[in-house]
């Protein structure tokens, strides 16, 4: 044991220096990580198509060039692998185009397959608000074109927000009015409103799973059933990648029942559900849609759709 005595003294003002050095080190070391920053956007507009990049990388294009059959967004990029989440056109079912919205029966119109002349949604052109870098804003103004000489049966004014809070999250929000332009009866269908096609080898029937926000898995058991949210995940080539769409409380449906296939498509549609009495607007009335779809790395759990849900519900 050393004795005291020959210990080196230290002067009080040198020993409280040392102390007070010490606790602001450890109280530095006890604070969080300041959290990273969110990736930068940006979108670029040209004749036909708007291309938003994030963290300088492709992540998707919002496609409206006037003979398609509808606006829609493709590719829709996974956060880890750059690559796209959802196909443009694939069998079965080739008009499913990406992350699409549209409508089957609209006073016996067809805004959602079969040739232009059944039926066609047109943009007017749309407007780039912000280009970033925190987010870009896209709004567009669609007529819902019959043949001629029929008038267009809407006019649909879409709101459009893609965001990235993280590496690997990104949000695509969609707030989407329908007016009537004339009385309007939409009839049984399968093929309406929001939906997404996830990429071929996605599908529930081969590497990808396909579940609810009640943790159903798979088309025979989340067909027809209501649920808040559904998402379609998988191992996309860098990791488990997957996309989820939100249906929010202000939807006059939710929560919507869904329409689910294994091969790579999930919509939250009520229109399969409908009696003989449709669903009818009045001339002049509205029909407002808010969606929001989550592009995640990770399953449900690791990306936090249930909290993600919630934060959403509230804050909108």
């Amino acid at each position: 044991m050393v004795c005291p005595l020959m210990m080196p003294r230290i002067c009080a003002k040198c020993f409280l220096i040392a102390v007070l050095v010490c606790l602001r080190s450890n109280a530095l070391s006890a604070q969080p990580e300041s959290p990273a920053a969110s990736p930068v956007l940006s979108a670029q507009k040209s004749d036909d198509a708007i291309a938003v990049t994030v963290g300088g990388k492709p992540f998707t294009t919002y496609r409206f060039a006037n003979g398609q059959k509808y606006p829609y967004f493709f590719p829709v990029c996974g956060p880890r692998s750059d690559r796209s989440l959802t196909t443009e056109s694939s069998e079965p079912w080739p008009h499913h185009h990406s992350l699409f919205f549209g409508c089957d029966k609209v006073n016996k119109w067809n805004f959602w397959q079969d040739a232009n002349e059944r039926g066609q949604i047109v943009s007017r052109g749309p407007v780039l608000l912000e280009s970033g870098p925190a987010r870009v804003r896209i709004e567009d103004t669609c007529d819902w074109r019959p043949p001629a000489p029929h008038s267009p049966v809407f006019t649909e004014r879409r709101e459009i927000t893609i965001s990235a809070p993280s590496d690997s999250l990104r949000f695509i929000d969609f707030k989407i009015t329908l007016l009537a332009n004339e009385d309007v009866k939409i009839e049984k269908t399968n093929h309406s409103l929001f939906a997404v096609r996830m990429a071929r080898h996605l599908g529930a029937d081969r590497t990808g799973t396909m579940v609810n926000a009640e943790g159903l898995k798979g088309e025979k058991a989340t067909f027809g059933k209501k649920s808040a949210w559904m998402d379609y995940y998988g191992d996309n080539g860098a990791g488990i990648e997957g996309i989820a769409i939100f249906d929010h409380p202000s939807n006059p449906w939710f929560p919507c029942e869904w329409f689910t296939r294994d091969y790579g498509f999930i919509s939250p549609t009520p229109m399969n559900w409908l009696d003989e009495k449709g669903f009818q607007m009045k001339r002049g009335e509205t029909l407002t849609l808010r969606y929001r779809v989550v592009v995640h790395a990770g399953d449900p759990a690791q990306a936090r759709l249930a909290q993600l849900f919630k934060q959403w519900e509230t804050a909108r």
